[in-house]
């Protein structure tokens, strides 16, 4: 049974976070060269980051009332307030029904509103309200804690670099699934 206790939660993640070394000899996977073993390293790292970050970010956001799926709509809609739901969906990578149920539960407890595009009718666009814009003051709160403890130890020149480093992997992401697209649309 999951701990009740927050502190007991993020406790229990940290203790995964730390039991993921596997010793040579149980693995049943043969030994690699030490640079795709690198390779192989920086993915699970990418993804423990940011499942570990998301994880933490929702216990600080429960007190708050919201939800890691309504906090991830309203911080798209704080970057560009006033998206298409098509456009939104696209962004959080989640089918347009999904966004739609998702939308008409964060309206009717008043986190954003719809209004109709001026150009086209049958189209929706989404927008902040006042309570949103409020509890988004409080997770940039959290968020710069949360930053604080994530990135202790490293310097600015560090933090840079790793901006710098994350988004070239971001780019060249966004560039193989393009090019996988591409081939798959060739050979059809």
């Amino acid at each position: 049974m999951p701990p009740r206790n927050p502190e007991a939660k993020l406790q229990k993640l940290a203790v995964t976070a730390r039991a993921t070394k596997v010793a040579p000899s149980e693995s049943k996977v043969p030994p690699q060269k030490p640079a795709a073993d690198r390779d192989l390293k920086i993915g699970f790292l990418i993804h423990d980051v940011s499942r570990l970050r998301r994880n933490t970010f929702d216990h600080f956001m429960k007190p708050l009332g919201i939800t890691r799926s309504q906090w991830w709509v309203i911080a798209h809609l704080s970057r560009k307030d006033g998206m298409m739901q098509t456009e939104l969906a696209i962004l959080l990578d989640i089918g347009k029904v999904t966004l739609g149920g998702l939308v008409d539960r964060l309206d009717e407890a008043g986190w954003i509103e719809r209004r109709q595009d001026v150009s086209d009718r049958r189209a929706k666009r989404v927008y902040l309200t006042a309570k949103s814009l409020a509890v988004l003051r409080e997770m940039r709160a959290v968020e710069r804690m949360l930053n604080r403890s994530v990135l202790k130890g490293l310097n600015n020149e560090e933090r840079d670099t790793l901006v710098d480093l994350l988004a070239r992997v971001k780019a060249n992401l966004v560039t193989a699934v393009a090019d996988k697209l591409t081939l798959d649309r060739e050979e059809s």
